[in-house]
């Protein structure tokens, strides 16, 4: 894509981040390397909260990470290919970036924070709907920073947005069942670790297990007492002095 394409919004979001009220200029650049370490933080959280759930559950929060990293390496991948100058340096009178400028060679399309971002909050949102008005959000916000803090042009987090979501959602589809396979082999085992990791599953159901005693104490009781008169030798035993007994009397 040609930068010159969106070389005038990014002198215009540029210009707002300079003229926005130092703690707001604050705020997104510590926010625009933030939103990883809480993206990564809630990676955790849907391991650990999943480790009682079913080995479907646990596998799509345990590919997540990995979805988030092929996403990675594909960015990266991308950016050597292209080979995009900064706009912080490329672009002529525009704002001086926020953030420092990174090195020659540090390609900028696409963005690899935009597309972290995104692959890691469609991944969670995949594993844990719930959290799902979280992490979009927060990508969104990661995307926005990288351009307000002036390493990114707009182009590069819209694409960065697109390519990390679109990976991680294919990610996690091909790798699900597996991952599946895998964790149930691992709940099997008799490590210590590999059992923590992967979690011991759903407890047995309560009604399953009295169900399953119900029957047997009714077999045991049918077994004990007889299907019917005369079926059991106890039975037959109990009916035959009293047909004796009569014979006697008479």
């Amino acid at each position: 894509m040609d930068p010159s394409v969106t070389s005038g919004l990014y002198r215009d979001i540029t210009d707002l981040a300079h003229d926005s009220p130092s703690w707001v200029r604050h705020f997104v650049e510590i926010g625009t390397e933030a939103v990883i370490v809480i993206l990564g933080v809630l990676f955790l959280a849907g391991w650990w909260r999943r480790r009682s759930a079913d080995s479907r559950a646990m596998a799509v929060a345990v590919v997540g990470p990995l979805a988030t990293a092929v996403a990675y390496v594909g960015s990266e991948l991308f950016k050597s290919a292209v080979q995009e100058e900064r706009p912080c340096r490329a672009v002529a009178g525009a704002a001086a970036s926020l953030a420092t400028c990174p090195p020659v060679g540090d390609w900028s399309f696409p963005s690899n924070h935009s597309t972290i971002a995104a692959a890691a909050a469609v991944a969670l949102a995949i594993a844990w709907r719930a959290i799902a008005f979280l992490t979009i959000p927060l990508a969104l916000f990661a995307a926005f920073s990288r351009v307000f803090v002036g390493v990114h042009y707009p182009h590069d987090v819209a694409v960065g947005l697109l390519f990390g979501g679109l990976v991680a959602t294919l990610v996690v589809l091909a790798l699900t069942r597996p991952a599946r396979a895998l964790i149930e082999t691992m709940r099997t085992s008799r490590t210590g670790v590999v059992v923590w990791f992967a979690g011991r599953g759903p407890a047995p159901e309560p009604a399953a297990q009295w169900a399953g005693a119900g029957a047997g104490y009714g077999a045991g009781y049918r077994s004990a007492q007889g299907a019917g008169p005369g079926s059991e030798p106890g039975q037959q035993a109990q009916h035959g002095p009293v047909a004796g007994s009569d014979r006697q009397h008479r």
